[in-house]
């Protein structure tokens, strides 16, 4: 893999406003990431906004159930990697949680496949459930918020 490769794949990773790009040739593989937590820079912020604030309007709009008025107390879980999002261990069982739901540090909240590798996400800390803010089968980017806790 040459380095125009290299340059051209981190132009489309900056120009689509993602979070981490992945590709192989032969045996060689490369991953290139970024930060979200970082501020990005000028000419590229509005392709970097994170995907939670559009998911938390959606899912405001959608539901009934809201998160409650005073925010200062939330607790967002985010995505450790890049993946497709499972709320329940298999397609027939139950989800891990749902809003309304009481979960204590290390409970699962869910599964993100990366790879063909199911990684559960667990709580960091005990909470209550009040905002799922991303979909099941939806892929999740490094970093994004999966979960709000109060």
């Amino acid at each position: 893999m040459n380095l125009e490769h290299v340059k051209a794949l981190a132009d489309i990773l900056n120009t689509k406003g993602l979070s981490a790009i992945e590709v192989g040739e032969g045996e060689n593989r490369i991953r290139i990431e970024r930060d979200f937590s970082v501020s990005p820079p000028a000419q590229t912020s509005i392709n970097q906004t994170p995907p939670a604030a559009p998911d938390t309007t959606q899912s405001a709009a959608e539901t009934t159930d809201s998160p409650p008025a005073d925010t200062g107390n939330l607790i967002e879980i985010k995505s450790p990697l890049v993946g497709v999002y499972y709320a329940a261990p298999s397609p027939d069982a139950e989800t891990f949680v749902s809003i309304g739901s009481k979960v204590k540090k290390g409970d699962i909240l869910c599964i993100i496949e990366t790879m063909k590798l199911m990684n559960e996400i667990a709580a960091e800390q005990d909470g209550e459930v009040v905002d799922i803010c991303i979909k099941n089968g939806d892929i999740a980017e490094y970093g994004q918020v999966l979960f709000k806790l109060v």
